[in-house]
């Protein structure tokens, strides 16, 4: 078999060529418009630290409110109901963590 494949080579027709460029460009403005509608910055949480007070432990699984009104839980907490403690959690988000039992 005897031709430019043969070779390593690969020569693309001109549609081929134009499509390569339009996908190319097309991919490159659907980033540029993701970033600008929908920044990366959005999905970096600030951290917020918060005093609380657990309202219950359900084994293992503590419940408490916050600010942001955005009930919130803690997986493996050993605290009980009306222990205070400072949580650390990402704005918005329904899970925290103990920072200082």
């Amino acid at each position: 078999m005897v031709g430019t494949a043969a070779h390593g080579k690969m020569n693309l027709s001109s549609s081929q060529q134009q499509g390569l460029v339009f996908g190319g460009a097309f991919l490159v403005a659907g980033i540029v418009l993701s970033t600008i509608i929908f920044p990366f910055w959005h999905l970096i949480r600030e951290d917020v630290f918060e005093d609380v007070i657990i309202l219950s432990n359900d084994d293992g699984t503590c419940y408490v409110e916050t600010s942001d009104n955005v009930p919130k839980l803690i997986e493996n907490c050993q605290l009980n109901e009306g222990d205070k403690v400072t949580i650390k959690f990402g704005k918005g988000l329904a899970w925290a963590t103990i920072v200082n039992p």
